[in-house]
């Protein structure tokens, strides 16, 4: 009743920004993050509420912008964050991320860095971004994971400049400091939102929740400590948050 009463409040509001993570938000987690795509509800709230008057909605995501789009298919009003922060798509003349050469040079020595370790572990594997690199281990066993991660934040440590994240059965790293709430901030600013409803699963989704001012509304999706002030277990409940949002905030732009 009180995320309820939240959600009624928050609906109300001049101009409404939606964002929301994706893995484990509006798609169940898979060991294969090339194969999750959203609840078909989920979906369908957001689409939605994208076409509703003075409605923004924005993914904010750990991946990189290309997979985001691929496995999100996101209609073209929907702003985008990807890399935690580091890519934001904001419209056609967005400019792309442009790396120094100093920060080129370090995500290169980086990316062996962590190659070295998923090598000698089996599970293990590396991902590739833009501005930096993840080490994923849900496919490893528990001992193997944890010294993998040991591993790869030993050498990282000898890296002036990289900044490391811990998120579920994964280690991101990158060379350009930002984080969600980072991303939270510039949105709200660029959309000229009165209110933000934001909804995340991981630690990297804290650094949102932290952004997030008196008006707004939070909500952590799963277990874990959280600043969130509400929670759901998963994302198909999530799913049927995100369709109430939509009842609540047609009716209020209506009247």
């Amino acid at each position: 009743m009180e995320l309820r009463t939240a959600l009624a409040t928050l609906a109300a509001t001049d101009h409404l920004l939606v964002a929301t993570d994706f893995d484990g938000v509006m798609a169940a987690l898979v060991e294969h993050a090339d194969q999750a795509r959203p609840l078909p509800e989920a979906a369908a709230a957001l689409r939605s509420l994208a076409a509703v008057p003075r409605t923004s909605t924005a993914l904010i995501s750990g991946r990189a912008l290309d997979s985001l789009r691929r496995a999100a298919s996101p209609e073209p009003e929907t702003l985008l964050v990807g890399s935690h922060g580091a890519e934001t798509w904001t419209g056609p003349n967005a400019a792309p991320l442009q790396l120094t050469p100093e920060q080129a040079e370090l995500l290169a020595r980086a990316r062996t860095a962590v190659t070295s370790v998923a090598q000698d572990a089996p599970g293990c594997w590396v991902e590739d971004k833009p501005a930096g690199v993840v080490l994923h281990t849900r496919s490893a066993p528990d001992d193997v994971a944890s010294a993998a991660v040991d591993a790869a934040r030993a050498r990282l440590g000898e890296l002036d400049g990289v900044q490391v994240t811990d998120g579920k059965r994964v280690l991101e790293v990158s060379v350009v400091h930002t984080s969600k709430g980072e991303g939270i901030r510039a949105l709200r600013e660029l959309t000229g939102a009165t209110a933000v409803f934001f909804a995340g699963d991981d630690v990297t989704d804290e650094r949102g929740f932290e952004a997030l001012e008196s008006e707004d509304v939070g909500i952590k999706i799963g277990p874990g400590d959280t600043a969130a002030p509400f929670r759901v277990d998963s994302p198909a409940e999530f799913a049927a948050v995100l369709e109430h949002l939509l009842e609540l905030r047609r009716a209020a732009v209506e009247n």
